[in-house]
């Protein structure tokens, strides 16, 4: 189980970056997927485009998300070994729908793009 959660907080990360990398390659997703109607990109006083600092604020906040769902769930396996009996804590449940949540905004943020 813990190989497979490894797995997935992996795949997650490279997700984002891939994404990131992605829109990046399509010039910071002007007009892609968007019918050919290109939008007008919007320029921060400090010269930079807001899309690609969204976009980096968006990957910052993955990266520490995704490090959030390793620690819990490294905490829930060690909780799950620890156990001996076949019932669960109401702490134990908790941190599963933690993680959830956790990927669920991760991958919310990765569609968004």
């Amino acid at each position: 189980m813990t190989l497979w959660i490894r797995r997935g907080v992996v795949t997650l990360v490279l997700l984002a970056g891939a994404s990131v990398s992605a829109l990046d390659q399509q010039g910071g997703g002007r007009g892609g997927g968007r019918g050919g109607v290109e939008e007008e990109d919007v320029i921060l006083p400090n010269g930079k485009s807001q899309k690609d600092e969204i976009l980096k604020a968006e990957f910052q906040q993955n990266l520490k998300d995704a490090a959030e769902l390793a620690d819990l769930a490294e905490q829930l396996k060690i909780e799950l070994e620890k156990n001996d009996r076949y019932i669960l804590s109401m702490a134990t449940l908790k941190k599963t729908d933690d993680i959830e949540k956790l990927a669920r905004r991760i991958r919310s943020r990765l569609r968004h793009n």
